[in-house]
C-alpha cells in the first residue's frame, strides 16, 4: 500500500482542480477544432481531400503509438514534470499552425502534438486517481465528464468564429495549453512515482491484471461506436435533406451536451448503482440510438439519437477510466491509464474502415442496426462477466492543513 499524497487545501486546491478540468477538455478538441478549415486549408496548400483529412487525424496516431510510453514516464518518474511538459508541447505544436503555410511542417506539427496530447490524456486522468478518493472521487470524475462535453461544444464554436478571419485562426485555441501547463505547475502537488515494479511493462501488467483486457475493449468498443455515429449521422440527416453545415454540426455537438449534463449526475449514480449498471446503462443508450438512427424519417426524431448517445458517453467515460485505475496496480498506473487512451483512439480509427463497406455494399440503416446489434451484444455479455477491481482502494491523499502544521511543529520540538 502506497503513502497517503499530501494534498493542499484551500485556494491552491481550488486552483489544482480547476486546471485538471481545464485540461480534461483539452483532449476533445484536439482534431475538432479544425473542422471547419479542412476544406479552405486543402484549397490554400493544393492537397488532396486525404492528405488534409491526415491534419484531423495525424495526432490520433501518435498519441495511440506514445501513450504507453507517456504511461511509463508516469510511473517511472511522477506525474507533474510529464503533464507540464505534455500540456508545454500541446501548445507550441498545436499552435504551430498560426505561423506555418507548408503542409509538410504542419503535418510534422501535429504528430508533436499527439504526443503532448498523449500526456495529458494520461496525466489527467492519472492525477484524479491520486488525489481524490471515494465520494469524491466519483463527484470530480463526473465534473470532468460534464468538463469535457462543454469544451466538444465550445471549443469547436470559438473555432468556427476564428475561421471566418483565416485558416490559421483555430490553431490558436491549442496555445491554451501553455496557461494551463504555468496553472499546473504551480498548483500540481509533486506526486512522487507509486512504485518499482521489477520487469513492469505491459506484458507485465497485463498478466498481472487480466481485467484490464476487457476494460480496453470496451474502450475500443465505445469510442468505435461514438465514431460510427459521427462519421454516418451527417449522412442520414442528408438522407433527409438536411445538409447545412451549421445545422449539422449543431446536432453532432448535441452529443457532447448531453454528455455534459449526464456527467453532472455521474457521482450521484455511481454512489447508487456502481460502474457495471453504469456501463450497461450506457450500452441500452447506444442501442437505441442507433435503432432512431435507423429508422427515423423525420429531423427532429432523428436528433434524438445524438442526444441519447451523449448522455449514455458522459456516464460511460468517467465509469471506465475509474474503473480501469482502481484496477490497475497502483505502481503501473500511469501504463494501465496510457493503454486506454490507445484503445480508444483504435476504436475511432476502426470505426469508418469497419463500418463504411457496410454502409456502402448495403444501407445507412444496415449500418446503424449492425452497431445497434454490437451494443445489445455487448450488453449481454456484460450480465455474465465480472468487472472491476481485487485490490482494495488506495488510502485518500491528506490535505495540508492546520492540524497537519501543529503535528509537524510537535515533533520539531520548541525552537531555539
Amino acid at each position: 500500500m502506497t503513502t497517503p499524497t499530501p494534498f493542499p487545501s484551500g485556494g491552491r486546491r481550488r486552483m489544482t482542480m480547476a486546471a485538471l478540468l481545464l485540461a480534461s477538455t483539452l483532449t476533445v478538441m484536439a482534431g475538432t477544432v479544425l473542422t471547419p478549415v479542412v476544406a479552405t486549408i486543402r484549397d490554400d496548400l493544393n492537397v488532396s481531400g486525404t492528405a488534409a483529412g491526415l491534419i484531423l487525424t495525424a495526432h490520433g496516431l501518435s498519441l495511440a503509438i506514445v501513450s504507453p510510453l507517456v504511461g511509463w514516464t508516469i510511473d517511472k518518474w511522477g506525474l507533474r514534470t510529464p503533464m507540464v511538459a505534455g500540456l508545454m508541447l500541446y501548445g507550441l505544436a498545436g499552435g504551430a499552425g498560426l505561423f506555418t503555410d507548408s503542409y509538410v511542417t504542419l503535418i510534422a506539427s501535429r504528430f508533436l502534438f499527439g504526443i503532448g496530447a498523449a500526456a495529458v490524456f494520461t496525466g489527467t486522468t492519472v492525477a484524479l486517481m491520486a488525489l481524490f478518493q471515494g465520494a469524491e472521487r466519483d463527484k470530480v470524475a463526473g465534473w470532468r465528464s460534464t468538463a469535457i462535453g462543454l469544451g466538444g461544444v465550445i471549443w469547436p464554436l470559438i473555432a468556427g468564429g476564428l475561421a471566418i478571419l483565416s485558416w490559421h485562426g483555430p490553431f490558436a485555441i491549442y496555445l491554451i495549453g501553455i496557461p494551463t501547463a504555468v496553472a499546473m505547475l504551480i498548483a500540481m502537488p509533486n506526486l512522487p512515482a507509486a512504485g518499482r515494479v521489477k520487469g513492469g511493462g505491459m506484458i507485465t501488467l497485463l498478466r498481472s491484471t487480466p481485467q484490464l483486457l476487457g476494460l480496453y475493449g470496451l474502450s475500443v468498443i465505445a469510442s468505435f461506436l461514438l465514431y460510427v455515429l459521427i462519421v454516418f449521422l451527417p449522412q442520414r440527416f442528408d438522407q433527409l435533406g438536411v445538409d447545412a453545415p451549421f445545422t449539422i454540426a449543431a446536432i453532432i455537438s448535441s452529443i457532447s451536451l448531453a454528455g455534459s449534463v449526464s456527467g453532472f449526475f455521474y457521482g450521484r449514480m455511481r454512489a447508487h448503482l456502481g460502474y457495471l449498471p453504469l456501463i450497461r446503462t450506457a450500452l441500452v443508450l447506444w442501442g437505441l440510438a442507433f435503432l432512431v438512427g435507423a429508422f427515423a424519417n423525420q429531423t427532429a426524431v432523428l436528433a434524438i439519437a445524438a442526444v441519447l448517445f451523449g448522455a449514455g458517453s458522459g456516464i460511460s467515460v468517467p465509469a471506465l477510466a475509474m474503473l480501469t485505475g482502481e484496477t490497475s496496480p497502483t505502481e503501473m498506473r500511469g501504463q494501465a491509464l496510457a493503454l486506454s487512451g490507445t484503445a480508444n483512439f483504435g476504436g475511432q480509427f476502426a470505426a469508418p474502415v469497419v463500418i463504411g463497406p457496410l454502409v456502402e455494399a448495403t444501407s445507412l440503416t444496415t449500418g446503424f442496426l449492425t452497431a445497434a446489434a454490437l451494443s445489445g451484444l455487448v450488453l449481454l455479455v456484460l450480465f455474465f462477466v465480472k468487472l472491476g477491481p481485487t485490490a482494495p482502494p488506495d488510502p485518500a491523499p491528506r490535505e495540508t492543513g492546520e492540524e497537519e502544521r501543529k503535528e509537524q511543529e510537535r515533533s520539531q520540538g520548541p525552537a531555539t
